[in-house]
């Protein structure tokens, strides 16, 4: 009886995952990719270390050049390498919904602005584009550049060492640095336990999403969370939620959210340090927004959420590659110093948001940096509607990834892509706009960019002023492992000195 339940489920099962998904994608059949077998298609091919599917994609990237099809079970993923159709698939709002891996981060970030699609997301947006005006990213800018001045009295302690672990110091420094600005809280050492476990606890989150996303066997979520990784998530996401809470409600009872945000955007000097006064947070934004009745209580805990999320390890992770390719290239470091000392001279001021705007060479190195190692690596997408591709036109619900790490290296775009040329970004682009993407592109382009630039000019302008870095790490050196953020096998090390 039992035998013949279990063959009459499973007939029916197969039917549907078989000949339904072959229908369905039958019209993307000419695209090409690696063989598979029979009903599974692609998936053992994922059996392997996770240093080995980084590899495998840019094996398959270089085979094929333009776009390549993965098949899993009945799913097709059609992987895009080539800036035309980069461009036909985030050009357009009808095709931002985001893919499967994303609903990774859903027990954390709910359906705040990176989850989100269709109208909430354009409301939030709208909500949120402010938190990014000029004048408030002047306010901001005093934030990061105390921040910065801490991370340089850390690495004192690193002096004349063999080498250091950079990241370690970088990601303290972009969560901090965040933290203050999103949510107007304090988590340095000096602060309390509470804190210091909230930092700890984003730190393991991000682990737990690296060891799931790695094993195909835990991505059903009733399996997950009855594993002991999902078990120990739900842990962690219980205490970042209740420290989250606790900073969100007592900012709300303050009440004065709203004259921080109505002074600060009517503030006539935008340079304008506020250390003796109690400073804006983007929760602020969301608060007077909740105020006006264009956003709920959960929608602020959303928001909070990816604040965190991606205006830190996608940060601390560029930082880390500009770091060590500036201690391979003394040449380059030289030229930020220069043009640091000339902006500056040797008074002790601290450099505005003019300041930066006019560190041409900094930004170039940055650029470049993100060029070659982009934080984030691929992105994915959901067609709701056909998308046609050359010649090829897939069927709905398609599930896209494109590839912005072999994007970014493609030598039909990018003059000796594999090397580090600062100079590229001094003169007018050559390339195809879609085939450089660091901050995503199109209408879901990343909030947050500028913000990103100005934490990463302050940091490696005052790091550079104080101390040269010197090579330990070299690019050579790295193997790459999949991950949702660029991660690295091995630590990357470099060395500091005075100068």
């Amino acid at each position: 009886m039992w035998t013949f339940m279990c063959v009459a489920t499973i007939i029916p099962l197969f039917l549907y995952y078989f000949l339904a998904g072959t229908f369905r994608h039958k019209k993307i059949n000419k695209i090409p990719g690696p063989k598979g077998i029979a009903i599974m298609g692609n998936a053992f091919d994922f059996l392997m270390t996770p240093e080995s599917v980084f590899t495998y994609f840019r094996y398959m990237s270089n085979k094929y050049k333009d776009m390549f099809e993965i098949k899993m079970v009945n799913q097709r993923l059609l992987i895009l390498i080539h800036p035309m159709h980069v461009e036909t698939l985030m050009n357009s709002t009808q095709y931002n919904h985001k893919g499967y891996l994303y609903k990774f981060l859903r027990p954390w970030l709910q359906d705040g602005l990176l989850l989100s699609s269709g109208k909430k997301w354009h409301q939030r947006r709208k909500i949120l584009t402010p938190a990014f005006h000029f004048k408030i990213l002047c306010h901001f800018n005093s934030v990061l550049v105390e921040k910065s001045e801490k991370l340089v009295e850390n690495l004192q302690s690193e002096i004349n060492c063999s080498r250091t672990n950079i990241y370690s110091f970088i990601s303290d420094f972009t969560i901090n640095s965040i933290c203050e600005t999103a949510m107007g809280t304090v988590l340095d050492e000096e602060s309390s336990t509470g804190s210091k476990s909230y930092k700890n606890a984003i730190h393991a989150l991000g682990t737990h999403l690296l060891y799931r996303s790695t094993r195909i066997w835990l991505y059903p979520d009733s399996v997950f969370n009855l594993s002991p990784v999902g078990r120990a998530q739900k842990r962690t996401l219980d205490l970042i939620t209740s420290f989250r809470d606790c900073v969100i409600e007592q900012r709300r009872q303050n009440g004065n959210f709203n004259d921080l945000y109505t002074n600060t955007m009517n503030e006539n000097d935008d340079d304008l340090l506020v250390n003796d006064k109690k400073r804006l947070a983007m929760l602020d934004i969301l608060l007077n927004a909740e105020q006006q009745g264009i956003m709920d209580f959960e929608g602020i805990n959303e928001e909070v959420d990816t604040f965190m999320f991606e205006g830190h390890d996608t940060t601390a992770t560029a930082l880390q590659f500009a770091f060590m390719l500036l201690a391979n290239h003394p040449d380059d470091q030289d030229k930020i110093v220069e043009e640091y000392s000339n902006l500056l001279g040797s008074s002790n001021r601290r450099p505005t948001l003019n300041d930066l705007s006019q560190m041409k060479y900094l930004e170039a190195c940055i650029k470049e940096s993100l060029r070659l190692y982009p934080p984030v690596h691929f992105i994915e997408r959901k067609s709701k509607s056909p998308l046609k591709l050359r010649d090829n036109e897939s069927l709905s619900y398609t599930e896209f990834t494109i590839l912005i790490f072999d994007l970014h290296r493609r030598s039909d775009q990018f003059v000796e892509p594999l090397e580090f040329r600062p100079e590229r970004f001094l003169k007018e682009p050559t390339w195809h706009p879609f085939s450089y993407i660091p901050f995503s592109a199109g209408p879901r382009n990343c909030i947050g960019q500028k913000f990103a630039m100005m934490e990463m000019k302050l940091a490696i302008s005052a790091v550079l002023s104080k101390y040269r870095v010197l090579p330990v790490t070299k690019p050579q050196d790295i193997v790459f492992t999949v991950d949702i953020v660029l991660r690295t096998k091995d630590p990357i090390f470099v060395k500091f000195e005075k100068r």
